[in-house]
Parts: structure tokens; sequence; C-alpha cells
């Protein structure tokens, strides 16, 4: 699936399942907080705090498909095309930084 498809999935699954969107700023706390779940299973799991218990069961995929989600509903509610956008980033990015990252010696 790309990301146009993705966006037409999540505005139908919306309106056929939700009332509406939430507002902007809702959205903007729910992938804040969405975000903190991944960053707290990165930082347990891979990091050097210890993993509680409660935590061992937590399913890092399942928390980057529910900041994708949010991320996806933001683009449907203000317009953006994330496929259009992603591609022009991935452009920029390929331009700007080829050789920048096949010369850094941090890397190596």
């Amino acid at each position: 699936m790309n990301l146009q498809n993705a966006q037409l999935a999540v505005d139908k699954w919306i309106k056929e399942h939700g009332v509406r969107y939430f507002n902007e700023l809702t959205n903007m706390a729910q992938l804040t907080e969405e975000v903190g779940e991944v960053a707290r299973i990165i930082s347990r799991r891979y990091g050097e705090q210890s993993e509680k218990e409660s935590d061992k069961g937590k399913d890092l995929g399942e928390e980057l498909a529910d900041v994708l989600f949010v991320v996806l509903c933001l683009a449907n509610q203000t317009g953006v095309d994330l496929q259009k956008a992603f591609d022009q980033k991935l452009e920029v990015k390929t331009e700007r930084d080829h050789d920048r990252h096949q010369n850094n010696k941090k890397l190596k």
C-alpha cells in the first residue's frame, strides 16, 4: 500500500467507524502521546533503561502503526498529499545527503 492509498484507507475508516476526525490540535496531542509510547519501548528495549515487566508485551510495530495512523489523519485533515511530500523529501535527501553520509567518518 502506498501513502496515498493509506490516506484513503484512514479516511474511509474514519467515515465508517468514527464520528469525525478529532481536530488538528487533538490529533497533534495524540501524535505526541503515540511517539512517547514508541520512545518508551525503544529506550527500554534497545537503550540503557531496564524494561519493566509490564512493558515486555508491548508491540513496537503496533505503536509505530499508531503513529502512522495519526500522521495520516493529520495529513488528510490539512490537505497534505503525503505520497507527493514523501517523494519530494526523498529526492531532496538523495541529492543533499548522498555524499554527506558516504563521507561521514563517524559512520564507518
